[in-house]
């Protein structure tokens, strides 16, 4: 036999065996009408909910990222309240510069570690928002944090870095006010 007789004949020994394999019912179906058996369309849609699943475990986590990020700035403003009532200035410094990282990584949904998940993701072809960023909303792989978000965020750590030079309760309180507005937009449940 030559090679080509060699490949139809391991062919059709593969479809045959893949007949075999499909459950009587579905043979007979394929038979009558050109549909795919309903096992094959049933592992399909599982497989689907899985994915979809997976892309909302996805965007939970980045809401707890936030959440939890807020958390912690939260604490930072408070010491840093406490340090600026006390007279401690490199504490109240301290605090304030923890504040700013906080806003900062609010803004890249998270720290470089967080990012270098990002970057996996996105070299494995995984895009979040990928219509969002066709449109300019979001910046590659960034799951809740539009550009415009991140603009806002990126300016109040800004603003709380040049605030720990010499930090006052007001303007750290003002400051942070603006972060947690911009963290409750991009919390709320879509509509």
């Amino acid at each position: 036999m030559d090679h080509s007789t060699w490949r139809s004949l391991l062919a059709a020994s593969t479809v045959a065996g893949l007949l075999l394999a499909v459950p009587v019912r579905a043979a007979a179906q394929a038979t009558h009408s050109p549909t795919t058996p309903v096992e094959i369309v049933a592992t399909y849609e599982s497989l689907a909910d899985g994915i979809l699943a997976l892309k909302k475990t996805e965007k939970d986590i980045c809401r707890a990222i936030l959440a939890g990020g807020l958390a912690h700035g939260q604490i930072e403003l408070d010491r840093a309240r406490k340090a600026v009532a006390a007279g401690d200035a490199k504490a109240a410094q301290s605090a304030t510069e923890s504040l700013a990282a906080i806003a900062g990584q609010l803004a890249t949904e998270g720290d470089t570690a967080v990012g270098a998940v990002r970057k996996k993701l996105l070299d494995g072809g995984h895009h979040h928002n990928s219509a969002g960023e066709a449109q300019g909303l979001f910046d590659q792989g960034y799951v809740i944090v539009t550009r415009a978000a991140k603009g806002k965020l990126l300016e109040s750590s800004r603003a709380l870095g040049q605030m720990a030079r010499a930090p006052k309760a007001e303007g750290l309180e003002a400051e942070w006010k603006k972060v947690e507005a911009v963290v409750a937009e991009l919390l709320k449940p879509a509509k």
